[in-house]
């Protein structure tokens, strides 16, 4: 264990409990499913049939302590700092001079959209690339997910998370660093930028923060393009955002029931995994079962699907609306897949970031790191390449 001011490291082993396994497996023999319409499949919402047989898949094959034993191979850190407990990964780069890079994930994912990405980074000269490109990676569950604890207070949004990942890499003695961040994570990674310029190297995201606006002056005319994305995100929100509307308005009470049913937890999640995937419907193109389900095991075991929701409620209260003067000064690369929407237009984004790199990718979706990770991997590395 490591110790500086009160807030150590230490090595974190990933638990198990066959006694969770067996619940789990009882839960989902006891489903109660609801009706549907004949013929309906997705028309009303997560289609009773795929949820029916991923359920039994998940209680009749899927191999829950295989899985922690493959991520077991991994090396994992608990950082408490204020008496809270934050679970990342810490995996050091093959290279002349790997640079550090704090890597966050978002919802409905978790640390487990990494592992594909993980090789890619921290040893480019064995998949094909430059052992130069090398990244020293953490990867931090944010607060209230996976094996992270969940705040016991108010006001942990992502300008705290920030501010704790700061702490972290200053604790894992990394003066000056790299971040980069999708859904979530952009916002977490967009506040390094705007809050910590002087330790960041640069930043890169896969995604714009849904709560970002620039500041505008008074009389400030938008692009037609800025325009038509305004209005193409509230249609998006109309449309598609009921889930973020509950999650930031009445945490508890989705929650309450999403604890408590595991077939209703994966229809919540996997929704979003199929909906915001470069998938065309079909979760299996993307994802293996067990990759699916290894992510709404872990915030079954973790019971973290209510403090995950949380987050959303927080960052309601704290929005990512920059002030006058706020701009996030360091180099910025963007990373565009083509299923993330909706996404702003350039201009718009770089009213308040310094984008030195903007990159139009030919497939992929929300889950960047999980789908394309060769694709993300690269651009992260070209991107980065002059800041070390």
């Amino acid at each position: 264990m490591v110790e500086n001011d009160g807030m150590p490291i230490a090595p974190f082993s990933l638990p198990f409990s066959q006694a969770a396994v067996d619940d789990l497996r009882a839960r989902l023999g006891r489903t109660r499913w609801p009706d549907e319409i004949p013929g309906a499949a997705w028309e009303y919402g997560f289609s009773v049939e795929f949820l029916r047989e991923i359920c039994r898949y998940w209680s009749d094959e899927f191999d829950w302590k295989r899985q922690i034993d493959e991520l077991s191979r991994l090396h994992h850190f608990r950082f408490t700092r204020q008496n809270q407990g934050i679970h990342f990964i810490h995996e050091r780069g093959h290279g002349p001079h790997p640079l550090p890079l704090v890597l966050t994930h978002g919802w409905p994912g978790s640390f487990l959209e990494m592992p594909r990405i993980l090789p890619l980074l921290t040893d480019p000269a064995g998949h094909g690339g430059d052992a130069a490109d090398a990244f020293d990676v953490v990867i931090p569950s944010l607060p209230g997910y996976g094996f992270s604890d969940p705040p016991v207070e108010r006001g942990v949004n992502t300008f705290a998370i920030a501010d704790a990942w700061a702490e972290l890499m200053s604790e894992l003695g990394y003066p000056k660093f790299a971040a980069q961040g999708g859904d979530i994570g952009a916002a977490v990674t967009t506040l390094l930028g705007l809050r910590h310029p002087g330790r960041m190297a640069a930043i890169h995201l896969n995604y714009i923060p849904g709560s970002y606006r620039p500041w505008l002056a008074p009389g400030a005319v938008l692009a037609p393009e800025e325009e038509a994305f305004l209005k193409d995100a509230a249609q998006w929100y109309e449309q598609s955002g009921a889930y973020a509307h509950i999650q930031r308005t009445h945490p508890q009470t989705a929650a309450l029931g999403l604890n408590d049913s595991p077939a209703g937890l994966a229809a919540w999640i996997l929704e979003k995994f199929r909906d915001w995937s470069d998938c065309n419907g079909d979760l299996f193109a993307r994802f293996s079962r067990d990759e699916l389900l290894g992510n709404v095991t872990l915030y079954w075991m973790t019971q973290t699907i209510a403090s995950s929701f949380r987050l959303y409620m927080e960052g309601r209260l704290a929005p990512l609306h920059l002030k006058q003067h706020d701009f996030v000064a360091v180099p910025t690369g963007i990373a565009r897949f083509p299923r993330e929407a909706p996404f702003p237009p350039r201009p718009w984004v770089e009213r308040g970031y310094n984008v030195q790199r903007w990159t139009e990718l030919p497939r992929g979706g929300h889950f960047a790191a999980a789908e394309e990770p060769e694709l993300l991997a690269a651009d992260m590395r070209e991107f980065f390449r002059p800041y070390r």
